[in-house]
């Protein structure tokens, strides 16, 4: 008992939140996973965990899916190699499986049911996302921002619990220089902004509702539909001031939890791209295939051998573990001191800055020595040299190329289903510089100012046991030794699993590039016709 209140004592987190029930959605997903691990290994001094979890066709049951998809992750290898009857203990009597739907009201709960939870919570950390930028319009909106006026009645139906919801960096949009920790400016079309600080966005909830029904309106094919609808988010969101549907749709998610919660106990952190585990549990778990690592796989694969980017541009990396600890800093703050708004950035831009050129030349140095170690990521050693080239010089290699391969199938009758490896790989360069030269070519850099000095003020011990400064990452040793690592073994499962999780990594993902508006026209008029 002694060594308990001991722990509690040097720790602040930990003593704000012993005795706290905190309900948790997004636990299905990668930083879901491992906020909830993270919980369990080091604050078991907490009351209770609820985690609100949809049932899917394979596991309708929210318990069931628990064990079947969380429980059953390798993040969770660590505790039961080392506390298998501490975890076995906290799952059965701490963590509480509720079936629901953050999308629909009450969460789709009974009245009582709903209340019941709400009065056995006292904190809520929204993680739940559409993380595909690849989305309806429609489905994005309802995901990623207008579900928050469920978690805002939420709030207040269990007694103006803080909540923290989980967001992005690049709700910056097009926005350029250094991005403090703040609300967001729209780069494009004016919205007006409230005395409060927040942008009113009503009158663009109003005017996306009318797109969408005109646009489904307009389209009576299920496949056309959608691909309008997909096209549809891309045009609004440059509109506005975004490349993409889901950036675009977390901003406005953001603009309705500030004014819901407006002088109550709300904290918006917003990670960049989050990568593999830095440390802990054990470094270089990952979970899928994420954002960086689409060059990473197409390099490997031989796919392609040359990318748009600007250079001396900072790309911003953050390890999944680094984002985990700040979710729980952050979280122990809002009890230590309510009633406030606050806005933190997780990212490594400003604190340890990484040039593009050495992020690409590290990974692509790291498999072509190294092939033979990544046997799931590498088929055989990749031989050319993937060259970075500016976008004007990019744009005119690809004309030429493309025109050179088209022409050479045609002589050869080549269709559209039996293209040459060579048409192959200048149409797979294209699908990749249109969603990642964004990130790419960097005209911004994050700052993260205020989250460094929350850590600074939760103390020493706390610093150590829920890391968040990107300064400790050496970045050669993470890519080298950890990240790459992490991928092979975590990320996928076999050889196929790995090519198709690398043609998703292609196709999934839309175009981040702002189009015209004649190219957005005229693609909404084919995808109707």
């Amino acid at each position: 008992m002694e060594r308990m209140q001991g722990m509690l004592s040097a720790s602040l987190t930990k003593a704000h939140l012993a005795g706290k029930r905190v309900l948790i959605t997004g636990t299905t997903g990668f930083l879901g996973k491992v906020l909830l691990e993270k919980i369990i290994r080091d604050i078991p001094e907490v009351a209770g965990i609820n985690l609100l979890i949809r049932g899917n066709k394979n596991f309708p049951d929210a318990p069931e899916r628990f064990k079947a998809e969380i429980l059953s992750s390798s993040i969770f290898d660590h505790l039961k190699k080392t506390k298998p009857g501490e975890l076995e203990t906290f799952v059965d009597q701490k963590i509480r499986c509720i079936g629901g739907e953050i999308t629909e009201e009450q969460f789709g709960l009974t009245h009582d049911e709903y209340m019941a939870l709400a009065q056995s919570t006292d904190a809520f950390v929204n993680s739940a996302a559409s993380v595909n930028f690849h989305e309806e319009l429609d489905h994005a909106l309802l995901i990623n921002t207008l579900c928050l006026h469920n978690i805002a009645d939420f709030a207040y139906a269990a007694g103006d619990i803080p909540v923290v919801q989980i967001s992005t960096c690049y709700v910056n949009g097009f926005n350029q220089g250094t991005i403090p920790e703040s609300v967001s400016k729209p780069r494009g079309n004016s919205i007006k902004k409230n005395e409060n600080g927040y942008y009113n966005v009503e009158a663009v909830f109003d005017a996306l509702q009318e797109a969408i029904s005109l646009t489904k309106n307009a389209c009576t094919d299920p496949q056309k539909r959608k691909d309008a609808l997909i096209e549809l988010g891309i045009r609004e969101a440059n509109h506005y001031g975004w490349g993409d549907t889901y950036t675009f749709t977390k901003w406005l998610g953001e603009q309705v939890l500030l004014n819901r919660l407006c002088h109550k106990t709300l904290t918006i952190l917003r990670p960049s791209v989050v990568e593999s585990t830095l440390f802990s549990p054990h470094p270089g778990w990952i979970e899928g295939v994420k954002v960086a690592d689409a060059i990473l796989l197409a390099y490997a694969r031989q796919k392609v051998s040359f990318f748009p980017a600007r250079k001396a541009g900072i790309v911003d990396i953050i390890p999944v573990d680094l984002v985990a600890n700040s979710i729980v800093l952050s979280l122990s703050e809002t009890f230590k001191e309510p009633k406030k708004i606050r806005i933190y950035q997780c990212c490594s831009g400003s604190q340890n800055p990484l040039p593009v050129k050495r992020y690409v030349q590290t990974i692509c140095e790291e498999l072509r020595v190294n092939w033979q170690t990544y046997p799931r990521l590498a088929h055989k050693q990749p031989t050319r040299k993937f060259m970075l080239v500016n976008r004007t010089l990019f744009l005119a290699m690809v004309k030429t190329f493309k025109l050179m391969h088209t022409v050479s199938d045609r002589i050869r009758f080549r269709s559209a289903h039996n293209k040459s490896k060579g048409l192959k790989v200048i149409e797979n360069t294209v699908k990749l510089s249109s969603i990642y030269s964004y990130y790419t070519s960097p005209k911004y850099v994050f700052s993260s100012e205020q989250l460094m000095a929350l850590a600074q003020r939760m103390g020493e011990h706390d610093q150590k046991l829920f890391p968040v400064d990107a300064k400790q990452i050496d970045w050669d040793h993470y890519f080298q030794n950890v990240h790459v690592a992490g991928l092979n073994r975590y990320g996928m499962e076999d050889r196929a699993s790995t090519e198709q999780a690398a043609t998703e990594a292609i196709i999934i993902e839309p175009s981040i590039a702002p189009a015209s508006t004649a190219e957005t026209k005229a693609k909404k008029k084919n995808a109707c016709a």
